[in-house]
């Protein structure tokens, strides 16, 4: 068997083995643990291009563990949209990891305990969402990535730290006790959590069953929904985002899209209607599509209200999180193999470019002494120009501004949206959103970067420039990801779009995952019941 045959299962292998090798070491032996860290994240990218190169030949790579048949035993599944996901993940995590081993004095990794472990475990959670093939393990995977997540929220301390770290904790633990509950119902009316299998016995449920698929169904979407800070769950995000230290600000800005591909996978395919707009699950999906476009453009309006208002340039970019999450969320809804592949296709750019800012609002912090990244006039901060570039080419990206990804996917968004009966509010709210963050991202750099004040009398010498090329390698990789977006913007337009057009196919999906050609469903006892599941007569 060749290697590339366990590619599903191995980034998921890999950061948890290096974070089991990160604590043996301890925070003791800090060089080795960055040196291991950082090697073992450029080896994830690695894979990660290895599982797109795979997926991108159109076949899902499916890893059945323990070789146990799927809805039974546990299937990691890639397929584009997966693999899409993963590469994603690496590209933003290599940048990040680089600038918490390199920039601040003490750098962002000294300031705590065990942060590259945790770090690793929470790629661990990230990439295991993406490829796991049924609802309880994608359940395992958001424990893994949140208990991760707990403490590195709270990484480096900090009263304002501490505070949003705990309503952060509690909701979480909130939602995942309501993501229990929503697994339980639907096990119990459909007797599978496996998504393939899902998708083929949701239309068959009926009677009081179809009901209990049905809150099961807005249960999850409730908990995906708070996971992806959709409205009206999104109030929590700019103060937990703004307060964390920038590296996991940075590499929380990819926990928001576990939520919209949770959302995506199960409401959008497994209890959805699909992008042909056929009929849906059991009126799961009827329940839940009229809801997610007003939704998503509602996350579009409060996101870029909140970035007008915000005080600070990382409260700012975390309101433009929520923006970008309701844009993707936006093509959801809209359904059509067009509109879910301009989605897919502006969903890594504007993960790329929000993680850019969140770390350049702190390179711009460590610069202004006191003030920090605060939105108010102070002596001017040193390298105005590069800086200032960087802010720009990440305005212009996040605002929808041509040329760069952020501008091509909101085209592409408004292109599919003609003839649908929502168009005049998507193109209002879209055109609205971008001219809103663009007065707010200017108002910004204006304030950073312009109106700067004469330093007082004895002038003080201004903050020295600490950050090492390590460091700016860091930014300035992010920075140029989103510009390769652009140039290489017809091929990543066209995987988009084939990704969009695989997730429709549920009978190729079935076939890959289940065992029976067809994707028909191996003999099974459903639970309580002793009613025999896809018996022949």
């Amino acid at each position: 068997m060749s290697w590339t045959a366990h590619l599903p299962i191995l980034p998921v292998l890999l950061p948890a083995a290096t974070a089991v090798a990160l604590l043996a070491l301890g925070d003791a032996r800090r060089r080795a643990s960055r040196s291991l860290s950082l090697s073992s994240t450029a080896l994830g990218l690695l894979l990660a291009l290895a599982l797109l190169r795979q997926a991108d030949g159109g076949a899902l790579l499916v890893y059945r563990l323990g070789d146990w048949p799927a809805p039974f035993g546990i299937a990691l599944v890639a397929d584009r949209l997966s693999a899409l996901m993963v590469l994603l993940t690496s590209a933003v995590a290599l940048p990040v990891v680089l600038y918490a081993a390199t920039a601040g004095a003490p750098a962002w990794d000294a300031r705590g305990r065990h942060f590259h472990a945790l770090f690793q475990f929470q790629l661990m959670g990230l990439n295991g969402a993406f490829v796991t093939g049924d609802l309880f393990n994608l359940f395992v995977f958001f424990e893994v990535l949140l208990i991760a997540s707990y403490v590195l929220m709270l990484h480096g301390l900090g009263r304002e730290r501490l505070r949003a770290g705990l309503h952060y904790v509690v909701l979480n633990l909130a939602a995942s006790a309501l993501f229990l509950l929503g697994l339980a119902l639907v096990y119990a009316a459909a007797g599978t959590l496996n998504l393939a299998d899902l998708a083929l016995r949701a239309p068959q449920v009926a009677g009081t069953d179809a009901r209990l698929l049905q809150a099961g169904a807005l249960l999850l979407l409730v908990v995906f929904a708070f996971k992806a800070a959709l409205v009206p769950l999104s109030l929590w995000l700019p103060a937990t985002y703004s307060a964390a230290g920038a590296p996991v600000a940075a590499l929380f800005a990819l926990m928001t899209k576990v939520g919209v591909y949770a959302i995506w996978r199960v409401h959008g395919v497994a209890f959805g209607a699909g992008a042909d707009g056929a009929s849906g699950a059991s009126g799961a999906h009827a329940l839940a599509q009229p809801l997610l476009l007003p939704l998503a453009l509602l996350s579009c309006l409060l996101g870029v209200a909140g970035a007008m208002a915000a005080r600070t340039l990382a409260r700012l970019v975390a309101w433009l999180n929520v923006a970008s999450v309701g844009t993707v969320l936006a093509g959801l809804g809209l359904h059509g193999a067009a509109a879910w592949g301009a989605a897919l296709f502006y969903l890594p750019g504007s993960t790329l470019v929000v993680a850019l800012l969140f770390l350049l609002a702190d390179v711009v912090g460590q610069r202004r002494g006191e003030a920090g990244d605060a939105l108010e006039p102070v002596p001017a901060v040193r390298q105005p120009a590069w800086l200032g570039g960087l802010f720009l080419l990440g305005a212009v990206s996040i605002a929808g501004l041509p040329p760069l990804p952020g501008f091509l996917g909101k085209v592409l968004l408004l292109q599919a949206a003609a003839g649908h009966p929502a168009a005049a509010a998507v193109w209002a709210v879209l055109l609205l959103m971008g001219s809103g963050a663009l007065i707010a991202l200017a108002r910004a750099g204006s304030v950073l970067f312009w109106q700067a004040q004469e330093p007082p009398a004895p002038a003080r010498p201004s903050p020295p420039f600490p950050l090492p090329g390590a460091a700016l390698a860091a930014v300035l990789l992010l920075a140029a990801a989103g510009v390769a977006l652009s140039v290489a913007a017809a091929p990543v337009q066209r995987y988009a779009r084939a990704a969009a057009e695989q997730l429709v196919d549920v009978a190729g999906y079935a076939q890959a995952v289940l065992p029976q050609a067809g994707g028909a469903q191996p003999h099974s006892t459903r639970p309580y019941t002793g009613r025999v599941e896809g018996a022949q007569p």
